[in-house]
């Protein structure tokens, strides 16, 4: 597994709880590009309309602008790949019972992608069934993350 691009920002933001794999719909020269670890993920998210899920916000610039078509839209909606089971227990539908359970107690999920990877010739993005985090939890990840590289800095000294 070879990871493309990554959406930084999404365990900062988010609470990732379940997690997915799904192809992505591309052009042959959006396929470059990813392969050249061109694009990015911020801001990023799924939706899904008539059966079908779609990556939204997503930026993959062209690998060569000047052989691209004219109306070329680097953030245009790209289908994702997934089974009709996976979509409707994405949308919780019958089928998702977790989704729903997280929906009844009062979580607002949120479906984003988390990652772009390949395996061999095919490319795929990791999605993830998040909840939005406060701004308190955002200061106490800071204060884990700083204490974390102070006690790396004292073992590194010794």
């Amino acid at each position: 597994m070879n990871i493309l691009i990554e959406n930084g920002k999404a365990t900062f933001n988010y609470e990732i709880g379940e997690k997915l794999y799904a192809g992505i719909e591309l052009f042959g020269f959006e396929v470059k590009a990813l392969r050249a670890k061109r694009g990015s993920l911020e801001g990023s998210h799924v939706t899904i309309r008539g059966g079908e899920a779609y990556l939204i916000g997503a930026s993959i610039p062209a690998y060569q602008p000047k052989n691209t078509p004219a109306d070329y839209d680097s953030e245009r909606n790209r289908r994702l790949l997934l089974t009709k089971e996976e979509i409707s227990e994405l949308s919780g539908g019958a089928g998702g019972k977790k989704s729903v359970a997280a929906v009844r107690k009062g979580k607002d999920l949120t479906i984003i992608p988390l990652s772009v990877y390949s395996i061999g010739r095919k490319i795929k993005v990791k999605i993830g069934l998040a909840t939005g985090k406060k701004k308190f939890d955002k200061r106490e990840t800071i204060k884990r993350r700083e204490t974390d590289r102070d006690i790396r800095r004292e073992f590194k000294d010794r």
